[in-house]
């Protein structure tokens, strides 16, 4: 409840000076006017209902029909970052509390401190108590642990308990990236659902919702650009394509290469040219030069040209070498290991390949 301040709170100061909050509590802010601009479009088109969740029908709607049977299990929730994991949550809480849904959760995540104390106290006082919300229709409350996967073994042992002791007035919905980093005995405790990648069909109708909504001028090829660097990841494309439009008026393929510093699809295939048809000596020299002239990261131009391997007509035996050595290179990269050396060893390794074929060929 609001604290009102009258006059004499505070004697000798002007009325019209905001009032100082007290440390550690929450203040709350209106809309500013104008304030639409400065929200990522991540959160601004961030699905309100389980209606706007873009993929992942099947998942969303059972979990649509657990909660509308009043029959909501615990929920593991897991698969790579940006397929809509969170955004299912958060809907399914809207759906059960209205408008007053902010306090019937308790949503923490990695930015908190979740160890074994936070589980119990804070988490165990909030399913311990009795939430009484006027125009709420479900009396359960949600706890949501989202990058579960980063809490402590100590404190997920800790959870075990908590769960199975408060189930019958609080549900736990649990989001990570790795399920392999929650404890078994956690995940026998909920019904469990993996969000796989997006589909490209999904990331695109999503993307021309934005793209509508916000009046861009975006070209074929750089809508297909934005899905095919997004790899599934919505919140990927929707990050890209705000930053190609702050950056560019006109969204084209090369406006969102020359944004996400990826190398252009032309570029690749000129690679991979100069690998397979120079000496060691000329593909060198030119691959360095356009490396340093379009800024390219020698990590990227790999993975690149690994995919372009796939589309050579080779021999099993020289792919699976070549594919090795690729690998290899790229692991080495990881470390922080010296980019010419590695840009050598990738041209070697295409220079050893194109000498078995020709062997191969003879």
């Amino acid at each position: 409840m609001a604290e009102t301040i009258s006059p004499m709170d505070i004697d000798g100061h002007d009325l019209t000076y905001p009032a100082r909050s007290d440390k550690g509590k929450s203040v709350v802010v209106g809309n500013h006017p104008g304030g639409g601009k400065a929200i990522p479009w991540v959160e601004k088109y961030r699905p309100q209902s389980l209606d706007d969740v873009a993929a992942h029908r099947d998942i969303v709607d059972t979990i649509d029909r657990l909660t509308t049977e009043n029959r909501l299990p615990h929920l593991l929730l897991y698969g790579p970052p940006g397929t809509g994991k969170t955004s299912t949550i958060l809907a399914v809480a809207r759906k059960l509390y209205g408008a007053q849904y902010h306090n019937m959760i308790l949503e923490l995540n990695a930015s908190d401190d979740r160890g074994i104390d936070v589980v119990r106290q804070q988490i165990q006082d909030f399913a311990s108590t009795q939430s009484l919300s006027f125009g709420v229709k479900s009396s359960v409350k949600l706890i949501l642990l989202d990058e579960a996967d980063a809490m402590t073994k100590d404190a997920q042992f800790a959870l075990r308990r908590v769960i199975e002791k408060y189930t019958k007035s609080t549900r736990f919905a649990l989001i990570c990236n790795h399920v392999n980093k929650i404890i078994p005995a956690l995940q026998s405790r909920c019904t469990r659902f993996r969000f796989a990648p997006l589909d490209a069909v999904h990331v695109t109708e999503r993307l021309k919702h934005v793209i509508k909504a916000e009046g861009l001028d975006v070209q074929d090829s750089g809508l297909a650009a934005l899905v095919r660097l997004s790899n599934g990841d919505m919140r990927k494309a929707l990050n890209i394509l705000q930053s190609t439009h702050m950056a560019s008026q006109q969204i084209t393929e090369e406006a969102v290469y020359l944004c996400t510093g990826n190398p252009l699809p032309k570029d690749i295939e000129q690679i991979s040219y100069w690998l397979l048809n120079e000496q060691f000596a000329d593909s060198f020299k030119r691959v360095y030069e356009i490396k340093t002239r379009k800024g390219l990261a020698l990590v990227d131009i790999v993975r690149e040209v690994t995919m372009f391997v796939f589309k050579i007509k080779m021999t099993p035996a020289v792919r699976v070498q070549l594919m090795n050595d690729l690998a290899d290179i790229e692991y080495r990269l990881s470390f922080g290991c010296n980019d010419k050396l590695q840009l050598g060893s990738v041209i070697a390794s295409f220079t050893r390949a194109r000498s078995a074929l020709v062997a191969a060929a003879q």
